[in-house]
């Protein structure tokens, strides 16, 4: 047995186009300069004012907020005069060089208000102008005190507005610059005498780095608020999302009950006639057949919202005749809780008593969790129209020892759900004693009244 392995040629101009790591990295590096300084380097882009409302203007008036909206042309204006004044003082002759040396310093640093990109380049170019008027008089290279100043302002002012990668092209390039400058504008025998190159480089270099790192913090920052935004978003509409599921399947047990009693009492009920008609039997065997048809349905749909651990209560669900068991239990919990009942109590519809008591049973919870040591007060109320709820808790004994609750606050997305569903109306807020109010209105069909409970 033979094993011939085949290799198959690499075309001669895909083998031209494959290049080297360096070459690819320095091919990228280009790439990114021409993007960031020569590209559109002339673009109009006016420097917006900044947001009311900022840090510094926040407790502010609202004409000082508007004033200080335009607080970074007025420090840009600002470098811009004390590159002049410095270019004035470094050069006064009385003449027209004086003029021109000040026009030369300052009109770099306005640029950046409205062209920042270009900006730099009239700044390295308004430099060589000034040397090349000087001629030596001097003794500075490659910059002249006032332009010095200048294009110092300016990389600053460039690199807060662009970003990062832009910083460095420019301490880069001012390097180069300076260098040239230097070479080509000294007139003195001694190398090094009044190079004021050092400085330029060790100055820039600094507040770039600080500018640059502001500036990756700041993004940093905006991008953790967008990510903890939409992360809030996405909880919430998860909470949202659950909790409509846990009341779909509670729901679909009462409403599956009452589908089952439909479809057996209209199967029994020719049987309560004698000798019913044809016609009757005939309705009541397509109730009943409607009943199972539906109930089959619901099963169907609902199913599933049902989780894959979740598994169907053995016992009903409870209704506001069981509020007195759960009230014991939260007394045993340490919550000193009472009930008052108002009006003429009555039957409610199966999935308005299910909903009160999930209601009473989260706002007891949160007390619970919440306010440790306070005591509470369920009251229910029985009116024409509906039925009333309140649940009021005092304010915590020792707030400043309260632990936060490491629940994921579904409780009044619950129950504003529940109470949304049934049409009702609820408010939640604290209250001015230090406590916590629920207040919900469920209304129901008015209904004749049953013997009082006990």
């Amino acid at each position: 047995m033979t094993d011939t392995t085949h290799t198959q040629p690499i075309p001669p101009g895909r083998a031209a186009r494959q290049r080297s790591p360096e070459f690819r990295f320095a091919a990228d590096a280009l790439r990114g300069l021409r993007q960031d300084l020569f590209h559109g380097a002339f673009a109009y882009r006016p420097l917006p004012p900044t947001e009311p409302g900022g840090r510094f203007t926040r407790s502010a008036s609202e004409r000082v907020r508007e004033y200080g909206a335009w607080a970074p042309h007025v420090a840009v204006a600002a470098l811009a005069g004390l590159s002049m004044f410095v270019a004035l003082m470094s050069t006064w002759t009385g003449g027209l060089f004086s003029l021109l040396c000040v026009l030369l310093a300052g009109a770099p640093v306005l640029l950046t208000l409205v062209r920042p990109v270009g900006a730099f380049w009239v700044s390295l170019a308004a430099n060589t102008a000034t040397l090349f008027l000087d001629g030596g008089s001097s003794g500075e290279s490659p910059w002249l005190p006032g332009g010095f100043l200048a294009h110092l302002a300016v990389v600053t002012v460039v690199a807060m507005r662009t970003r990062p990668r832009t910083a460095a092209w420019m301490w880069l390039l001012t390097a180069v610059y300076g260098f040239f400058a230097y070479g080509l504008f000294d007139w003195s025998d001694d190398f090094g005498h009044g190079s004021d190159l050092g400085p330029m480089l060790l100055l820039a270099g600094v507040t770039l780095l600080t500018v640059a790192i502001r500036q990756t913090l700041r993004q940093a920052r905006r991008e953790v608020s967008v990510h903890q935004t939409v992360t809030a978003h996405e909880r919430s509409r998860r909470t949202l999302l659950e909790e409509r599921t846990t009341i779909a399947r509670e729901l679909h047990d009462v409403v599956a009950h009452h589908m089952s009693v439909v479809a057996i009492q209209a199967e029994a009920a020719p049987y309560r006639v004698e000798n019913p008609p044809p016609e009757l039997e005939k309705a009541f065997a397509t109730i009943r057949e409607n009943a199972v048809a539906a109930l089959t349905e619901l099963r169907r749909v609902l199913g599933v919202v049902r989780a894959q651990d979740h598994e169907a209560p053995d016992a009903p669900q409870p209704t506001l005749a069981d509020l007195d068991a759960l009230l014991a239990n939260v007394r045993e919990a340490g919550l000193d809780v009472t009930k008052t009942v108002t009006g003429a109590v009555r039957e409610l519809p199966q999935g308005v008593e299910l909903s009160a008591y999930r209601i009473v049973q989260e706002a007891l919870s949160n007390t619970l969790r919440h306010a440790p040591g306070a005591d509470a007060r369920v009251e229910i109320g029985y009116v024409l129209g509906g039925l009333g709820l309140r649940v009021v808790n005092g304010a915590p004994p020792a707030p400043g020892l309260i632990k936060p609750s490491p629940g994921a606050g579904h409780g009044i997305t619950g129950m504003r759900e529940r109470v949304s569903m049934l049409n009702g109306e609820m408010t939640a807020a604290p209250t001015a004693e230090g406590g916590y109010e629920v207040a919900v209105f469920l209304p129901v069909p008015a209904a004749a009244p049953i013997e009082d409970e006990a």
